[in-house]
């Protein structure tokens, strides 16, 4: 018995009170209790937008302070999007297939740098890949430095956001019949086979959703990557940081690059939650 059955039965054993009439005014007040928090987050928005005309954007985006925290911003969360996916992929399978105690403590480590405060995330990667770091130590000796250089940026980006990679490539690998993959097996496909011809597209969707979401978020990282790789115009400089510059110099700079990081977050989530969740509907 499934368990949509089993609370269908259950709902047959409780006693609901005998429904009165409702006045249908009456019943649809409840809805206005959803405003207050829409209006919450939706003023904000609509006050940044208003000091930002497109005019402004226009005038502002050629600046080169502006120009170097794009090129920054859209290098390094593209190159850590893609070792998300290349490392983020074996771990994904690994946790979709183990339920255990064991790895649920790692299941639970994966989500840990998402709720971490980002000064914290910083200052762990510091004391694990600075000069005097845990691995940065060997690192020095071999001379190789990572704090304050682009690859600091790529390492606080991935760090920050590749668990949500993992989250969301793990659940859609979870999702998928494992019968299917047993019938693979059964026509003579080997592991490799089964996993890139039955398994990965079934799991796409999960997986381009997961690498969407993860690119949108490195692209907003801010707290460990001013900890970890400074706020250098031009080499670790993202457009978070140089909001964060921009307040303090040129609100105007700020203003520009926080309306384009809402549009790219906003374009993000739609591409999400439009396109690939009607692909799975279709099929």
């Amino acid at each position: 018995m499934t368990s949509i059955m089993i609370e269908k039965e259950q709902l047959k054993h409780i006693d609901f009170p005998e429904k009165k009439f409702r006045n249908p005014n009456f019943s649809n007040l409840w809805r206005l209790t959803a405003f207050p928090m829409l209006l919450f987050i939706v003023l904000p928005l609509i006050a940044l937008f208003s000091r930002v005309p497109p005019a402004k954007i226009l005038e502002y985006v050629n600046q080169a302070q502006i120009l170097q925290a794009l090129r920054v911003s859209f290098s390094s969360a593209f190159l850590s999007t893609l070792l998300a996916v290349l490392l983020g992929i074996p771990l994904a399978v690994l946790l979709s297939r183990k339920k255990d105690g064991l790895f649920r403590i790692v299941d639970t480590l994966i989500d840990l740098p998402t709720v971490l405060p980002p000064a914290v995330a910083g200052i762990a990667l510091l004391m694990a890949f600075g000069r005097n770091g845990l691995v940065g130590v060997w690192l020095a000796d071999l001379g190789i430095t990572i704090p304050f250089t682009g690859a600091a940026v790529i390492m606080a980006q991935l760090f920050v956001a590749g668990p949500l990679f993992v989250r969301a490539a793990s659940i859609g690998l979870a999702a998928i019949d494992p019968e299917l993959k047993q019938a693979a097996e059964l026509d003579g496909a080997n592991r490799w086979q089964t996993f890139s011809m039955v398994i990965l597209p079934l799991a796409w969707t999960s997986i381009v959703s997961g690498a969407v979401m993860t690119w949108a978020r490195a692209l907003g990282e801010f707290g460990a990557t001013i900890i970890f790789a400074g706020n250098l115009p031009g080499k670790t400089q993202t457009m978070p940081l140089a909001i964060y510059l921009g307040f303090e110099t040129d609100i105007n700079i700020a203003l520009v690059l926080s309306v384009i990081l809402i549009l790219i977050s906003f374009l993000s989530i739609i591409l999400v939650k439009g396109v690939l969740h009607n692909h799975v509907r279709h099929f």
